[in-house]
C-alpha cells in the first residue's frame, strides 16, 4: 500500500520480539468481558494481525445484531497497518473508527511543547464504504510523523521533513540516526489513547503492547442505506469536483494513494532497499531459511 513503515522492514524486528518472548505464536482473541453490543478482547500479546483480524469478523458479527459494536482490543502484538482493519469493515458495508495506542513499550511521541517522550504514536483510522466499491480510508498517527517512516528514511539514507522530529536536547532535527541515538530524540505530536495509557513503569512497559478501540456501525440502522450510500458519492463528487492547485494534479481521497500503490505493486512487486533487505537476509539464515535471491530487488 506504499506504507513500507509497516511492510517487510518489521519482519526481522517481529522475530526478534518472538525471539524474546515478546510476542506469542498461535494466540487468538479472547473474549474478555461480552455485553452484547460491547465487547471487551484480550490478545495474550498474540500477533496483531491475527488478533485484530478475529476482532473485526466479532465487530461485524455484533453489528449484524445489533446495528453497532464498539470492541475494545487489549494486550495485543503490533497491529500492523490500522487502516486494514477500516478496510476488512468497509468490505461488509460497515463504517467504523479506530483509536490505538502503546502503553509503555513505544513511548517515542514528545507532547505538545515538551522535549522528551511521553507518548505514543497514536494512530487514529476510519472507514466508510462507498458505491464505487473502494472505501473513503484515513489512516493517520497522531505524531507528526510515524516512527517506522523514520526508521525507512535511515535505511534509505534520506533526511526527514523539517520540524517534525527531536534531538535527545529537544532541538530539531533532520537525521533519522539521531532519533535512535544516545540520548534518543522525540516525535513531534498530540495524543489520543485508545487503551492503557503510555505509562514506562507499567506491567507491559517492557514489551510492545498494541491496544485499540473499534467503533463499528451499519448505515443501515441509522436509516436508508441507500440515502447513506448516495450521499457519501455525492460528498466523493464535490470534493473530487475542486480545482487542483497545481497544473496537472488531482484531487485525491484518503486511501486513494494507497490503493494506486498497491495496483503497482502487486504488478510490479515491493522495492526493498538495501539495509532493510540484509536485515531479511541476516533473519533468514538465523531461522535456517535460503532467501530466494541474492541482490535486492522488487519481491
Amino acid at each position: 500500500m506504499g506504507h513500507d513503515s509497516h511492510g517487510v522492514i518489521r519482519v526481522s524486528k517481529y522475530v526478534d520480539w518472538l525471539n524474546a518472548g515478546h510476542v506469542r505464536l498461535n494466540r487468538h482473541a479472547r473474549i474478555a468481558s461480552d455485553r452484547g453490543v460491547l465487547v471487551v478482547v484480550d490478545g495474550d500479546f498474540g500477533f496483531g494481525q491475527v488478533i485484530a483480524q478475529e476482532a473485526m469478523e466479532i465487530a461485524a458479527g455484533r453489528v449484524a445484531s445489533h446495528g453497532v459494536a464498539t470492541v475494545a482490543i487489549r494486550n495485543s502484538g503490533h497491529l500492523g497497518r490500522i487502516g486494514a482493519w477500516p478496510e476488512m469493515l468497509a468490505e461488509r458495508g460497515l463504517a467504523s473508527i479506530h483509536f490505538v495506542n502503546t502503553s509503555g513499550f513505544g513511548i517515542l511521541v514528545a507532547p505538545f511543547g515538551g522535549a522528551d517522550r511521553r507518548l505514543s504514536a497514536n494512530p487514529i483510522a476510519a472507514g466508510a464504504p462507498t458505491k464505487s466499491g473502494r472505501p473513503i480510508i484515513l489512516d493517520i498517527a497522531t505524531s507528526a510523523i510515524a516512527e517506522g517512516k523514520i526508521q525507512v528514511a535511515r535505511n534509505k539514507g534520506e533526511q526527514l521533513p523539517p520540524d517534525t522530529v527531536l534531538d535527545g536536547h529537544g532541538r530539531p532535527t533532520i537525521y533519522p540516526a539521531v532519533f535512535y541515538a544516545d540520548p534518543p530524540g522525540e516525535i513531534l505530536a498530540g495524543s489520543l489513547t485508545g487503551g492503557r495509557a503510555s505509562n514506562p513503569n507499567g506491567p507491559t512497559a517492557k514489551r510492545l503492547v498494541n491496544n485499540m478501540l473499534s467503533l463499528a456501525f451499519d448505515p443501515a440502522a441509522f436509516g436508508d442505506p441507500d440515502a447513506f450510500a448516495d450521499d457519501v458519492t455525492q460528498l466523493v463528487d464535490w470534493v473530487k469536483a475542486s480545482p487542483p492547485i497545481a497544473p496537472g494534479g488531482k484531487v485525491v481521497l484518503p486511501g486513494e494513494i494507497e490503493e494506486g500503490v498497491r495496483r503497482e505493486r502487486l504488478a510490479e512487486g515491493l522495492p526493498v532497499d538495501d539495509v532493510t533487505w540484509r536485515a531479511l537476509t541476516a533473519t533468514a539464515a538465523s531461522l535456517g531459511v535460503s532467501p530466494p535471491m541474492d541482490q535486492p530487488h522488487a519481491l
